[in-house]
């Protein structure tokens, strides 16, 4: 958890971890696409967010159809806000048509932790080695 302090006021914002995931409909081409995702991106900064962790996983099937479409782009984003922004930003999902699912977690210190070991790579590595010795 970060903590930032206003240089004018003695107001002190408690910065929370989040993560959401959003699942785009599968119609929209790759520019209407990276508009979307750019905004969602603007959001966060704009309202004293940071940005921790972005990723793409691209064009996914569904485990059921949602509003008769079985694939959606999913999409990941990992930061740190206010805990005031979160409505604002569920707002904007729940009025853009181009979303069709998503989801918002706020995330303990236990769960920053496993992401940013995920992110550096540090699980599987067995498998890799494993790989490489039978390449061998």
């Amino acid at each position: 958890m970060a903590t930032k302090t206003k240089s004018k006021t003695t107001e002190t914002v408690v910065l929370k971890d989040y993560e959401s995931v959003i699942i785009f409909t599968p119609v929209l081409s790759d520019e209407q696409l990276k508009d979307a995702i750019s905004k969602y991106r603007k959001l966060i900064t704009d309202e004293a967010g940071e940005l921790v962790h972005e990723e793409n996983w691209g064009l996914t099937k569904l485990a059921y159809p949602i509003q008769k479409k079985t694939t959606g782009f999913y999409h990941l984003y990992e930061f740190r806000a206010n805990p005031d922004f979160i409505s604002k930003f569920e707002l904007a999902f729940r009025r853009d048509e181009r979303i069709m699912r998503y989801l918002t977690v706020a995330l303990n210190k236990h769960a920053v932790i496993y992401n940013k070991r995920k992110r550096n790579g540090e699980f599987n590595q067995g498998k890799k080695d494993q790989k490489q010795e039978a390449a061998k």
